[in-house]
């Protein structure tokens, strides 16, 4: 799958701490949100992990400012392997679960959850996530309900935004972030472990190729760099 709109939304939306020097991107593709962490953060190391090629996210890191801190393994997650854990963990999965898959076996790897089952995308994450680490995914809204099931008990949502096309369509995307269910308890003063920060986002206005001006600026220093 080439660059899209999910990509974009989960690199800007995802939060990134001073503090992250470790981060993941699972089915990087094209290394689209490897590289937007790479130009948010620019301390840390970003990895991006794929089942298929990864040539073409080799070239585009290449090709950007950012190729000595970006590097992507062609491996299944549920084999990948790291000497330490990620501080800072990505996924815009294939998410089509019930659904008929397509000829295109590559768009069929892209888009529906043939490799990588939910199961086994929450398992990846516990087993590569640091103790404080969070985890950042985007799917559709149906899809997010079932995660969270699949989720429950394991992984704590602690920030979510439902993302609406036009301010007069129902939500299409949730954008979630997780911390680890086991973590140690945090300070009084922080109930964000508690009860998850939710809130909307509508990516256009409703005429033809006008967004809107929230969305602009999450999106903004991406598509001036890029």
């Amino acid at each position: 799958m080439k660059v899209g709109t999910d990509g974009v939304l989960l690199g800007a939306w995802a939060a990134v701490r001073p503090q992250d020097r470790r981060m993941l991107d699972i089915g990087t593709g094209t290394g689209l949100i490897a590289l937007m962490l790479a130009q948010r953060a620019p301390e840390a190391h970003v990895t991006g992990v794929d089942i298929d090629d990864v040539g073409q996210a080799r070239e585009n890191a290449a090709a950007s400012p950012w190729s000595g801190r970006v590097a992507f393994a062609q491996c299944p997650v549920q084999e990948f392997e790291t000497p330490e854990p990620f501080d800072l963990i990505v996924s815009n999965p294939p998410f089509f679960v019930d659904s008929l898959t397509c000829p295109d076996r590559g768009r069929t790897a892209a888009r529906h959850a043939v490799h990588l089952l939910f199961g086994d995308l929450r398992d990846a994450v516990l087993r590569l996530l640091a103790p404080g680490g969070r985890f950042a995914v985007i799917l559709p809204t149906a899809e997010a309900e079932r995660f969270l099931a699949v989720c429950a008990g394991r992984l704590a949502l602690v920030r979510r935004t439902d993302v609406r096309t036009t301010p007069r369509r129902p939500a299409k995307r949730a954008l979630m972030e997780f911390v680890r269910a086991d973590r140690p308890a945090a300070p009084p003063a922080d109930c964000s472990a508690a009860v998850p920060e939710v809130s909307e986002l509508v990516v256009g206005t409703g005429e033809h190729e006008c967004y809107t001006p929230e969305y602009r600026a999450l999106t903004r220093d991406f598509y001036l760099k890029f």
